[in-house]
């Protein structure tokens, strides 16, 4: 997935980093991810969830809040409201650039940010979560050993998930302690809360509260097995899938409409992105995509050019055996055919050792049929006009379009 650096103004006027990925076809939505406690935008569950919806069409921004990753500012100084405001602040700016904001993804504190923030940001339509807890404060129990330094000193170096982090008294007076029992009755959004069972870092029981306050559209999955971190990558690649099934319900991804006025008869065929090898395939009123294998320089956002050339074999196929079936009035109950595609040697070439296309064709046909209705049907199946047209020999003619 395309990704280029993007920085925008937070709430105390630092500037703050982030990552913006982009994908590879079509822009059908953007999407806002924020991290968890002192963590970062690069954290891997982060850049596998933002992985999956780029291939489905999504922008995704991921930033480092104010004083952490690469972002400026001081840390000891931020809030859970600070960190609510910086989200505000990402929105506002994917928005100058025309890409609103219509999912926010909230991993562990950042799961509670996200659900303060989405009342606040107009273009959002669906927030999810991961790990989040249902009060802010709960963040203070890893602070516990510090909290008297930090009182008195006004900030203290804290050592969090092995690495020393400076924790200020704002953190402590304002922990957003209450903030999601306001929040949640007027989310007004559709609502996914994901939580591992086992998480020792954020109970359970924070993803029960959270659930039974937010009002419908609400759906809620279990992360079995999983850490609070979705550390193995299995763990993290099923949050992701979670997401981009979900969201679907809830956003429009449909891709681009097909151009106007394709001829009956006719099958367009343009260029998506020029950057990959996506291509818009339309044919009358129906409308798909076309694309290659990531191992060859696509996207693999649609089938390549001969799994549709098998798709037309098989179909072809499937067609032409159940008219004749159901002409003879033969118990055929369904039929399914197997197509697949290679190139081999041919034993007879004249000049060298010349490579020839084989389509392995494998037929199932389901019903009480005697052995002489299948064999027939199987000779049925090689009159198919589009096995014919393969079998033959075929011209191609090629012309260039006038230039407007």
């Amino acid at each position: 997935m395309p990704t280029e650096k993007f920085t925008f103004t937070g709430h105390s006027g630092h500037e703050l980093a982030a990552r913006l990925d982009l994908p590879q076809g079509p822009h059908l939505a953007t999407a806002l991810f924020a991290h968890c406690f002192t963590c970062g935008k690069d954290i891997a569950a982060a850049r596998r969830i933002a992985g999956r919806l780029s291939a489905m069409g999504f922008a995704v921004l991921r930033f480092d809040f104010t004083g952490l990753g690469h972002s400026k500012g001081e840390f000891a100084n931020t809030s859970f409201v600070t960190n609510v405001e910086d989200l505000v602040a990402a929105a506002d700016a994917l928005a100058a650039r025309g890409m609103a904001p219509d999912l926010l993804i909230g991993h562990s504190l950042g799961g509670a940010a996200v659900l303060a923030a989405a009342p606040q940001i107009a273009s959002v339509k669906a927030v999810a979560t991961i790990g989040a807890p249902y009060d802010p404060a709960h963040v203070l129990h890893h602070l516990a050993h510090a909290r008297d330094e930090i009182e008195a000193k006004g900030a203290a170096e804290v050592l969090l998930a092995g690495r020393p982090v400076r924790i200020g008294r704002a953190f402590l007076e304002d922990t957003g302690a209450g903030a999601l029992e306001k929040a949640l009755p007027r989310l007004g959004r559709a609502l996914l809360v994901m939580h591992a069972p086992l998480d020792t870092t954020v109970g359970i029981d924070s993803a029960a509260a959270i659930f039974t306050a937010a009002r419908h559209p609400k759906s809620f999955v279990t992360l079995d097995g999983a850490d609070h971190l979705l550390t193995d990558p299995k763990d993290a690649d099923y949050a992701a899938g979670v997401i981009a099934a979900w969201v679907t319900r809830y956003l429009d991804l449909a891709p681009p409409a097909p151009p106007a006025g394709v001829p009956e008869g006719v099958t367009r065929v343009t260029e998506a992105d020029k950057a990959g090898l996506l291509s818009d395939v339309a044919m009358g009123h129906h409308h798909l995509r076309a694309d290659e294998p990531l191992d060859v320089g696509g996207t693999d956002l649609g089938p390549s050019p001969y799994q549709l050339l098998t798709a037309a074999l098989g179909a072809c196929t499937a067609m032409t055996v159940r008219l004749y079936a159901r002409r003879k009035g033969w118990p055929l109950d369904k039929i399914s055919v197997e197509v697949t595609h290679s190139k081999s040697h041919a034993t007879d070439a004249i000049e060298g050792r010349q490579k020839v296309d084989t389509f392995q064709r494998t037929i199932t046909l389901a019903g009480p049929l005697d052995e002489d209705q299948r064999a027939r049907l199987l000779e049925i199946a090689d009159k198919c006009p589009v096995h014919r047209t393969l079998h033959g020999s075929s011209e191609i003619v090629s012309t260039l379009a006038p230039v407007h």
